[in-house]
């Protein structure tokens, strides 16, 4: 299995541009091969605004997971709401 942790901040966002990308992150699960997937708004904002993992089968999946369409159309709103900094790492579990 592979652990995808991305921390995401934004230029600006409201509590209602937060709430939507948590939303929109919920359906990354929909994704062939994603086991699981959890989102959230920091508790503490300071560094990052949205934390997000999800889990999936293996490295294929993982692969395949970049182009979906609806990673794309999470991509596409963050892009929109103005990322500020992204941190991501994969590892094996």
């Amino acid at each position: 299995m592979i652990e995808h942790i991305v921390l995401v901040k934004f230029k600006e966002a409201s509590e209602g541009q937060l709430n939507e990308i948590v939303e929109r992150l919920a359906n990354l699960k929909d994704i062939p091969g994603v086991i699981a997937a959890q989102a959230g708004i920091s508790m503490k904002r300071d560094h990052y605004d949205i934390g997000l993992t999800v889990r999936f089968e293996d490295e294929e999946s993982l692969k395949n997971y970049g182009p979906h369409p609806i990673h794309q159309g999470v991509v596409a709103y963050l892009t929109e709401v103005g990322v500020k900094d992204l941190k991501v790492v994969d590892f094996e579990i």
